[in-house]
């Protein structure tokens, strides 16, 4: 359209012409922009990696920076996973087990006093039912215990492990089949030999071991023998419930005798004698609720999905200060529901319940997909971790799916965006803050060089509309471009993170990357671009200049703008002096080696001729200083009044 305006209205050649449009095209278009883009999240990429945040998907890393909601499983991701069994309940006793981790190392103790485990048969066949009902090891290697296998189940063991009971001890009772565990049948059993006689050991969540048994063992008297005595099953949960309130993960065990030698279903949904609660200890990692904090400080909502039960979930989620940021209630308070209460949920009602709740327990891996789509339908952008096989078609779905590396499988990791290698919640925040960090550098790098290329293009678009000469050639565009990209652009990458960026708001999800402020900052040095450009150009010919002078001087002032303007984008809304003026050192590096370029773009005679530039005067460099100056307090200035109008704005809400 300029081409054909230009034969139309103006008396230039079509040389002239085709020489001031491609000028055009080379200003308009940012060549530098998209590698610049894809080393900023390759950088990303790297420091995210240092912190145990590997990516798979280049995108995610933007993504992390604009997460509102991260759904987190609990077990080893926001506990420590070093499970400890420090309470059973059997034979109608409290037992306390001394001792934390997964060395072997401690005691079971009843009223103070350490126990001999043959006066205690409930207590004893309990835990032979944790110890053989169980698919993990704990192998002593070189002086040093090894766990092998799913920390719940070591944990049954070391307890075992701890009065002396170990596999050894009950060759006797060797595996004959099993029913693995299921999260949809939320127990495991086993079948084992004893002569004649076949007995099935079954674990699993509290309600369902309740509802499949018809008996309970008690100890008599002597505590030589167990007894069997109808179930007491709203006084067992009262136990259960007493023990889960305190943050325990609470597994009840059972037993029953059959005579097959294969074990079905049928065989243990009814009938089972109940035998005791072993309950758990697995604290919170320490880092984990200082990192909780920081997101909800940052607007981001932390759920927590976990498998335990409702009463263990909400303990644990009010010790690392879970809480719905956005229902107003004391942080103190938790919003939990289990996997059955969402399955009953009525559709219209799903979405703001998932909304608003906090604690998901007793959820199915299935189930977190449409925790997922419920969490995007409300327009979030939704981080979901996950480990197993099940969880693939959630990680899919979320905007960033998250595996964990260490408990995780190939699966799992396949379909994620992000593996974090240490199944830390706290690497997740550390991911989403450099998210955050690597969106801001984005956004102030398309800050910095669009004004660049418009101020170029609107030059060249003045030059043919009103018929002056063009102050800068296609040549001189490209070196501005590329070099100022390289020198310049490449050091904002390695701008450090604010120190704000974790206390403000995520980005809506719809906004777009360039703000109505940005937008008008960029139309701002645009417009100085052209003015300062136009103004030295027509300035430096009526001085009795060469054209190749004038435009070596027009040169010069795009590329010193674009150095001062630098720094007003090292912060989009904080004075220099705010962030510091050394904060990030490779700035003076890129600097200095553009000052050098430019140098010899003006002085050296081969760049003279290939780049049509001139050697020019001190009172030259001291206008381009002096105009570059000058743009560099108007975005400062500027910055200051969008800075007090936002704050107008925020007290009159």
């Amino acid at each position: 359209m300029t081409f054909i305006f230009g034969i139309l209205f103006t008396h230039r050649t079509l040389t002239e012409l085709f020489m001031e449009v491609v000028a055009l095209s080379v200003a308009v278009i940012p060549e530098g922009l998209p590698a610049a883009m894809t080393v900023t999240l390759a950088v990303g990429v790297g420091h995210m990696a240092k912190r145990s945040a590997i990516i798979r998907k280049l995108p995610a890393v933007e993504t992390l920076g604009s997460t509102t909601v991260i759904c987190s499983d609990k077990t080893g991701t926001i506990t420590e996973n070093q499970m400890t069994v420090s309470q059973i309940y059997a034979g109608g006793k409290f037992f306390e087990v001394s001792g934390t981790g997964f060395q072997p190392v401690g005691e079971i103790i009843y009223n103070k006093v350490k126990i001999s485990i043959e006066e205690h048969q409930t207590l004893k066949e309990c835990l032979i039912a944790g110890l053989l009902c169980n698919d993990s090891d704990l192998i002593q290697k070189n002086g040093s215990w090894e766990a092998k296998g799913d920390p719940t189940e070591v944990a049954l063991i070391t307890a075992a492990h701890k009065v002396d009971l170990k596999h050894s001890s009950s060759e006797s009772l060797y595996r004959i089949d099993q029913i693995p565990f299921e999260s949809h049948l939320q127990f495991m059993a086993t079948l084992h030999g004893r002569g004649d006689d076949k007995i099935v050991y079954v674990k699993g969540s509290v309600e369902k071991i309740l509802a499949m048994s018809s008996h309970q063992s008690k100890d008599e008297r002597d505590g030589a023998h167990d007894n069997l005595v109808d179930i007491d099953t709203s006084k067992l949960n009262e136990i259960a419930d007493t023990m889960a309130s305190k943050g325990l993960r609470v597994l009840a065990l059972a037993k029953k005798k059959i005579a097959n030698h294969k074990i079905e279903i049928s065989d243990v949904d009814n009938g089972l004698v109940f035998l005791g609660f072993q309950a758990m200890l697995d604290p919170p990692r320490p880092e984990v609720i200082e990192a909780i904090k920081e997101c909800q400080n940052a607007g981001i909502k932390v759920k927590m999905i976990t498998g335990d039960n409702l009463k263990t979930a909400t303990s644990i989620g009010k010790q690392i200060g879970i809480r719905c940021s956005s229902s107003g209630q004391n942080q103190t308070d938790i919003i939990a529901i289990t996997g059955q209460e969402l399955q009953e949920c009525p559709k219209d009602r799903l979405v703001e319940t998932v909304d608003k709740t906090d604690v998901f327990a007793r959820v199915l891996p299935e189930q977190k997909f449409s925790l997922v789509k419920a969490l995007q339908s409300k327009g979030n952008i939704v981080a979901m971790t996950g480990d197993g096989v099940n969880d693939a078609p959630a990680l899919k779905q979320a905007d960033v799916g998250i595996a964990m590396g260490i408990t995780g499988t190939d699966v799992a990791k396949e379909a994620s965006d992000v593996i974090l290698t240490d199944d830390n919640f706290a690497s997740i925040k550390a991911a989403v803050e450099e998210g955050r960090r690597i969106l801001d550098t984005l956004i102030k790098f398309i800050t910095w060089t669009l004004p660049t290329s418009f101020g170029e293009g609107l030059v060249v678009l003045a030059s043919i509309f009103t018929g002056l000469l063009i102050p800068i050639l296609p040549v001189q565009i490209l070196w501005i471009n590329m070099t100022t990209v390289l020198a310049l652009g490449t050091m904002l990458i390695f701008e450090p993170k604010e120190p704000d960026v974790m206390n403000r708001p995520p980005r809506p999800p719809n906004s777009p990357i360039l703000t109505r402020d940005l937008v008008i900052q960029i139309v701002i040095v645009s417009a100085c671009i052209l003015i300062s450009v136009y103004g030295l150009f027509e300035w430096s010919i009526k001085d009795g200049n060469t054209v190749d002078e004038a435009r070596t001087i027009a040169v010069n002032a795009i590329v010193m703008i674009e150095i001062f303007y630098l720094f007003n984008c090292r912060s989009l809304t904080k004075s220099i002096l705010k962030i510091g003026l050394l904060s990030n050192k490779l700035i003076f590096v890129g600097v200095a080696v553009m000052i050098l370029l430019q140098i010899t773009f003006t002085y050296v005679p081969i760049m003279n001729e290939i780049f049509h530039s001139h050697p020019i005067g001190m009172e030259s460099w001291l206008k381009i200083i002096g105009v570059s100056l000058v743009v560099f307090i108007i975005i400062e200035l500027k910055k200051f009044v969008s800075k007090k109008l936002v704050q107008k704005h925020s007290i009159e809400c």
